[in-house]
């Protein structure tokens, strides 16, 4: 971002306390500095004397709605807001604004130029830029959907939703690179900027050291600047400057404030959960229910079939394709018999054709997008000329939730958000305006498909108000967690593409989406027997598990490589089905705190260097290490245990943490690890799908701590399907781990009023230690002693 002419904001003239904290003029406008919380302040520059109380729909609380212990002081030279956790520093002459914790480390700095002169805040034409400290070896994480490595030191990246692998849509970004800079190649891992933008990150101290956290509540086009060792710069070209700052100092602390501040996403239903199976395929009726009949006849558990583009008649949205889809509820409901959800596509692009009922509606009711002179805005997707709704405006969202219900009617499970960038094709997107044409493009550009979810949301909601929905967006916002999951987009059948949903995974979850998943087998391209195989290994443990390819490409189906490898990825799938409560308890803590499903060592152990380092691995859920293969012909990884005892989940072999080992990675299985003191919760055998599935027991493998200390686990039952299990239809059990003095026990806590559902009777219990497993039988209700203290003591 260039910043030649901009014009540095140099002084503050005049300060006031306010309720929340204090409002300032610098340079003809206001600034103010208001606590939110004891660890976290929002500041905010106006523009012409106003401010902007709603920048973006990302925050979805009163950020002060919380009472907050604070006090200003002054000096003469400067003013300081205190609370428990910070003291955030505004200085007069020349102004500028530090934020440090309690105990003096640093949370934020302003950095100064070679002539001394701060950046806290210059503005050009409506665009604005700060500049802040940083060190040499600090690290960066966050953004949300970003190519390259976790640790985002280092490099710059532009926020700005976008079709990536088409090139009228990103030639900007890749024009004036030198042809051999891997961000001049759509397809590479390192390409920028990607769907989805979220403008939060954090920034860790050096190497395990203290983390803050900045969140800057803009939707325009952001730059951020990573790239220089000792200073970071951040810029919108548009806006006002709204941004909270977390003191921290812990990665999981900054998350939960910021998932408190733009919400958390809701309890999926279970079957969204379980395994997928979609292609962009022009498929018939027929096909589609001969594609379920086959998972079933091959034992091959799956919950969901989706349909593409190639449903529609003629890519018209809210349509089917009446010869090859004559019985669209009959087919739906034959499938809902066997067990499979079916989801759609939807995509925003309405296609412009005087007679279709969907534009002709939308026209009458005048909610679609206008140019600066009044006309609809014309953009080119699948169906040719398309207009696009102004999800802006309540109507237009109010619009679109009624076409969503309509749609669902037939029996469709869920809705798939696609091109929703939005994706214009060769025609440039800038002259799509809002809001009956009076706000621009850029407001509103990065916000479209968050607000697109929106409409989506309570368009199912009130279609069928007592059911969980399931959305699934390609694009986002901050805050795009509260209505949809995301996949990675258009990925590729490359091995460095699987690398890839590694550290895309886990950097989507420390930025507030925990609902997340890339194409199994690659969507792009054509993958091979080996590629597919270690992607579904690595699939099946990450929050979204859905294989799905391009039309055009050799078949991607379980099955299409052969009997070894169709028989080693069911097993695969069949672990994640019997992982489901498992993996369903993680999902209720990420809608109860903010915390990732698949989440980086980092988020868990940032005081470890080498967990940070660890990036081609993750934990999934707070008790799982996952170490995925990423290179073809590999048959043993090196893996990084964090500090702790872990168990091989595939031996039962006990590591001591702090330490790599070397792991064996034939071609039935990745490495995975079991915590030391984790009770893991599964079902005894994988069913066929989720649907209907209450066992009347319940597996708990509890892997015995080594060194005294306690754990808890969580398991939840509920109907996985409504909302009832918030106000109190569940069966919620807290298992508590403890050794001390050499004796092991396991604590049973139980919570809720149950389901109608609910058939569970046991709990059989499997103790796994370093001797070996043990199989316990029937957990007794109440505290049980594993291990005695005595070692003699039967």
């Amino acid at each position: 971002m260039r910043t030649d002419h901009f014009i540095r904001f140099e002084r503050v003239t005049a300060v006031e306390e306010t309720r929340r904290g204090l409002l300032a003029d610098v340079h003809g406008e206001r600034l103010r500095v208001e606590v939110v919380r004891p660890d976290v302040v929002r500041l905010q520059m106006s523009r012409g004397g106003t401010f902007d109380e709603q920048p973006t729909y990302a925050v979805c609380v009163d950020p002060f709605e919380r009472p907050v212990a604070w006090r200003a002081e002054s000096d003469g030279e400067a003013w300081r807001i205190v609370t428990e956790a910070m003291t955030v520093t505004l200085w007069l002459d020349p102004f500028r604004i530090d934020v440090h914790r309690a105990d003096g480390s640093v949370v934020l700095e302003t950095a100064a130029d070679e002539h001394g002169r701060y950046w806290t805040y210059a503005t050009l034409n409506d665009a604005f830029t700060m500049r802040r400290r940083c060190g040499v070896g600090d690290a960066i994480f966050g953004l949300g959907e970003k190519g390259g490595h976790l640790d985002r030191k280092g490099r710059d990246f532009t926020m700005w939703n976008t079709d990536v692998l088409n090139p009228d849509g990103t030639a900007e970004f890749r024009a004036g690179l030198a042809p051999d800079d891997p961000r001049a190649d759509m397809t590479s891992v390192e390409f920028d900027p990607y769907y989805v933008t979220i403008p939060f990150f954090y920034h860790q101290a050096g190497p395990g050291g203290a983390m803050s956290g900045s969140f800057v509540d803009n939707g325009y086009r952001g730059s951020y600047e990573f790239s220089r060792p000792t200073e970071y710069r951040i810029g919108f070209e548009g806006g006002q400057w709204t941004e909270y700052v977390f003191a921290g100092p812990s990665m999981p602390g900054i998350l939960e404030a910021y998932t408190w501040l733009t919400g958390r996403a809701s309890l999926p239903p279970l079957w969204s959960l379980g395994y997928h199976q979609c292609r962009w395929h022009a498929y018939s009726q027929d096909d589609v229910e001969r594609l379920g009949a086959r998972h079933r006849d091959d034992g091959f558990p799956c919950d969901g079939l989706w349909l593409d583009i190639e449903h529609m008649d003629g890519f018209r949205v809210f349509t089917w394709d009446e010869s090859r889809f004559p019985d669209p509820a009959g087919m739906l409901k034959r499938l809902s018999e066997k067990g499979f959800r079916v989801i759609s596509i939807v995509d925003p692009g309405v296609k412009r054709d005087p007679g279709y009922w969907v534009y002709d509606e939308g026209v009458e009711r005048d909610v679609f997008c206008r140019t600066e002179g009044g006309d609809t805005y014309i953009g080119q997707v699948w169906p040719g000329d398309t207009a696009f709704p102004d999800f802006s405006t309540e109507e237009g969202r109010a619009w679109w939730g009624e076409l969503n219900a309509g749609h669902v009617a037939s029996g469709l499970a869920g809705i798939w958000n696609d091109m929703n960038e939005p994706a214009t094709g060769s025609i440039p997107a800038e002259r799509m305006l809002f809001q009956d044409g009076h706000a621009s493009h850029a407001r509103f550009h990065n916000q479209y498909a968050l607000l697109m979810a929106m409409g989506t949301h309570e368009g199912l909601r009130s279609a069928r108000p007592d059911l969980r929905t399931f959305i699934l967006s390609r694009a986002g916002f901050a805050g795009i967690q509260r209505y949809a999951a995301n996949w990675m987009g258009d990925n590729q059948s490359r091995w460095d593409h699987l690398w890839l949903s590694i550290t895309m995974g886990s950097g989507f979850g420390v930025s507030g989406q925990p609902f997340v998943g890339a194409d199994i087998g690659g969507f792009q391209g054509n993958s091979n027997a080996e590629l597919f195989l270690r992607w579904m290994q690595l699939g099946v443990l990450t929050p979204f598990c859905r294989n799905h390819n391009e039309i055009g490409n050799i078949d991607q189906y379980a099955w299409a490589f052969g009997e070894a490898v169709h028989d080693h990825a069911r097993e695969a799938v069949r672990l994640r089905y019997r992982l489901m409560p498992y993996i369903y308890a993680a999902f209720v803590r990420a809608s109860e705190t903010g915390e990732p499903v698949q989440r980086p060592l980092v988020f868990d152990h940032q005081d470890e260097p080498a967990a940070a380092a660890a990036e081609d691995q993750y934990l999934f859920g707070r008790d799982l290490l996952v170490a995925p293969v990423t290179a073809p012909g590999v048959t043993a990884r090196q893996v990084y245990l964090p500090v702790g005892h872990w168990y091989d989940w595939h031996t039962g072999e006990l590591h001591e943490g702090g330490r790599y080992v070397i792991a064996p990675t034939p071609m039935d299985r990745i490495p995975v690890y079991a915590r030391a003191g984790a009770v893991i919760p599964m079902w005894p055998e994988a069913p066929p799908s989720t649907d209907g599935h209450h066992p009347e027991t319940i597996e708990l493998h509890a892997f015995e701590p080594v060194t005294d200390g306690r754990r808890e686990s969580l398991l939840v039952e509920d109907d996985g399907l409504t909302f009832a299990a918030l106000s109190g239809a569940h069966v919620r059990t807290t298992f508590v781990v403890t050794r001390e003095a050499g004796e092991v026990a396991i604590e049973t806590r139980t919570e809720g009023d149950g389901y109608p559902e609910h058939r569970r009777q046991a709990f059989h219990l499997v103790a796994h230690g370093p001797s070996g497993q043990v199989d316990l039988g029937t957990l007794a209700p109440g505290r049980v002693v594993l291990r005695p203290a005595d070692p003699t003591d039967d």
